[in-house]
């Protein structure tokens, strides 16, 4: 075997192989001894053909075929021990000649992370206010929460919630056919169809009108698009919001703790300040994290893209195979689609895998053990199930690994806000953060 290497950009190294000949004779003669009991070879019982006859029977190009397919994956074993390669994934192999035997294979390598002095990072933390506008908003939204619909006898306006009877079909079969929908008439509102809501502006109580909504040549749903849907709607009611007066009244009405519209207005301006400080959180989060990043130098295998790629598409699985129905993209498109998130993910992560090796950061199996228990809890009668989960080898190491991204995030906040904890030398003991 003749093996020479050379190393690539994102952490990946080319091997290119040449097996000695006696190497694919061997081969050829294991390959012929394989085949020979399964081939019916006529004038031959089964595995009693020659191996002339075997190679004239099934081609030369079959018998080669198995000899190359067997050699391969021991010749680069024995390239990987030789050059002293830590491979991480399988390689992409290319067979790029059979006589000799030559290939060439693709390695992936443990990425590489260079950090910068991350623990110069600063970052300054925005203030967190509740303006009263938002605060008017927030009243707004829970006056229009709690006011009654009342029945009108007017045209219908944006914003009603009408009963209709509403009847439409497509070419390919696909039928619309409901009798007292109750549909509220907002503006660009998609269901069932863009530009429904807006053929029912006006219309009385009683009315009846049939129209026609065209869809557009660029329509998302690509077996729609350009296509005529054709409807009947009769109108039989027409309700509007009747908003009560912000007064104590009103305030006792939204729920038992409100003994007056100050009562309520202290717990809406609580829930927006928590909401306010939340953002800015991930805010303050995600720079840290950009800032960390920016410093780094990270060069790692595309393997590891997409295995990120993977792992987005099983967290939304049923919500992904439906946006590739409605839309008409096939996966591949959705993978481009995916890869520069998933990049990024994947660079984040050892960056901050990194971090916690430099920062000494360890998760305890007393922490571990904590977590689990936090989320059987709050799962109520799935605590069992949810326990049972993470007892498993994999799900325990994925949430070791989300404990120690949490930790180590924190860490960076810390240091970003202008806290600098001292690193901890004894590895063994973890940090206690």
């Amino acid at each position: 075997m003749k093996v020479s290497s050379e190393r690539i950009e994102n952490s990946q190294v080319v091997l290119k192989v040449e097996a000695e000949p006696e190497e694919v004779e061997r081969s050829l003669e294991e390959a012929y001894r394989h085949l020979v009991k399964r081939a019916d070879v006529p004038g031959f019982r089964r595995g009693k053909a020659p191996r002339a006859m075997l190679e004239r029977y099934l081609g030369k190009e079959a018998l080669l075929g198995e000899a190359v397919e067997r050699l391969v994956p021991q010749l680069y074993s024995r390239a990987v021990e030789e050059q002293g390669i830590d491979a991480i994934a399988q390689p992409e192999i290319e067979i790029t000649q059979t006589d000799p035997v030559i290939f060439k294979a693709t390695v992936p390598l443990r990425p590489t992370v260079e950090l910068g002095n991350h623990r110069q990072i600063r970052v300054d933390p925005e203030p967190v206010e509740v303006a009263e506008e938002e605060m008017e908003k927030a009243i707004e939204q829970v006056r229009y929460q709690h006011a009654p619909w009342q029945p009108v006898e007017r045209p219908i306006q944006f914003g009603d919630l009408v009963t209709i009877d509403v009847k439409g079909s497509l070419e390919d079969g696909s039928l619309l056919d409901r009798k007292d929908l109750q549909y509220q008439v907002l503006k660009a509102l998609p269901f069932p169809v863009p530009g429904f809501s807006e053929q029912l502006e006006g219309l009385d109580k009683g009315e009846e009108k049939e129209f026609t909504i065209s869809f557009p040549a660029d329509y998302e749903i690509s077996h729609l698009a350009g296509k005529e849907y054709p409807f009947r709607v009769v109108v039989s009611e027409i309700k509007e919001k009747k908003l009560p007066e912000v007064n104590d009244e009103f305030a006792k009405s939204v729920g038992e703790g409100f003994e007056d519209l100050e009562s309520l207005r202290q717990r809406i301006a609580s829930a927006l300040k928590d909401l306010a400080e939340e953002k800015e959180r991930r805010r303050f989060e995600e720079k840290v994290i950009d800032a960390v990043v920016e410093l780094s130098k990270v060069d790692f295998p595309p393997v590891l893209v997409e295995r990120e790629i993977d792992r987005l598409i099983r967290e939304t699985e049923a919500s992904l195979e439906e946006g590739i129905r409605s839309r008409g993209r096939s996966e591949e498109e959705l993978r481009e689609e995916l890869r520069p998130l998933a990049t990024r993910r994947a660079t984040i992560y050892l960056v901050l895998g990194k971090v916690a090796e430099e920062e000494r950061i360890e998760v305890a199996e007393a922490e571990i053990e904590e977590e689990v228990e936090a989320i059987a809890q709050s799962a109520g009668e799935r605590g069992e199930e949810i326990r049972s989960m993470f007892n498993s080898t994999t799900g325990r190491q994925s949430l070791k690994e989300a404990l120690l991204t949490r930790k180590t995030v924190k860490r960076l906040m810390e240091i970003a806000s202008g806290e600098e904890p001292e690193i901890i030398a004894d590895k063994g003991g973890g940090d206690g953060t």
